[in-house]
């Protein structure tokens, strides 16, 4: 390679990590180990394959951070196994053994449901935020909102914006639930394998930034 053409790739790749170190973002996985993690139960199997989290067992569970959060956005990316599947990722959530509780970002593997996006409030409403289950209305306008956004069967990229009583949900791009809740100011981080006997959920990119 010529060296103008070393010192512009240089120049690049020095740009793009100035960029990534200075956009905030503090990854919650390292790629290797689970590292500020732990399990709240005694069951669920855990792997680090290839830079991505893969949870599989055969009864729900839920793996949090060790740290909580209160004010900050979130990111983090999923892929939901074949068939019938379900998960989320909690935050401000609350974690006690053998049980875990609170805001849960819906990633919703029916294809005609779509709720993926859709705020959850697990193992107390349920779904009493957005949309609010019975109520025809709530629903229609969140699926509205959501549309296409979730991707099946490919990787989708989740964003959560907490900042007071603000919360935003994004899949891939769009804004799928935009409310106030004051029920939780601060919590951990969570992510879900549903309970299918055999399935492997995965995770990959988890980051956040808090906010002032």
């Amino acid at each position: 390679m010529k060296p103008a053409l070393l010192l512009l790739a240089a120049a690049i790749l020095t740009t793009s990590s100035l960029a990534r170190a200075e956009d905030g973002f503090t990854p919650l996985f390292d790629g290797k180990t689970m590292e500020g993690w732990k399990n709240m139960y005694t069951w669920g199997q855990i792997e680090v394959i290839d830079g991505e989290i893969r949870l599989t067992g055969e009864k729900k569970f839920f793996i949090v951070t060790e740290k909580t959060y209160s004010d900050f956005i979130f990111e983090g990316e999923i892929l939901l196994p074949p068939g019938k599947a379900n998960s989320g990722f909690m935050f401000r959530a609350h974690a006690v053994s053998g049980k875990v509780f609170g805001y849960q970002a819906e990633v919703d593997g029916d294809a005609e449901r779509k709720w993926s996006g859709g705020l959850y409030d697990e193992d107390r409403r349920k779904w009493f935020i957005s949309p609010i289950k019975g109520d025809p209305a709530s629903v229609a306008a969140f699926r509205q909102r959501a549309g296409d956004a979730f991707k099946r069967n490919d990787w989708n990229t989740y964003r959560i914006t907490c900042q007071g009583s603000k919360l935003k949900i994004e899949v891939n791009g769009v804004v799928t639930t935009e409310v106030e809740d004051s029920m939780d100011a601060s919590g951990v981080i969570g992510i879900q394998h549903h309970g299918e006997k055999g399935a492997t959920y995965r995770f990959r990119n988890l980051r956040i930034k808090e906010l002032k």
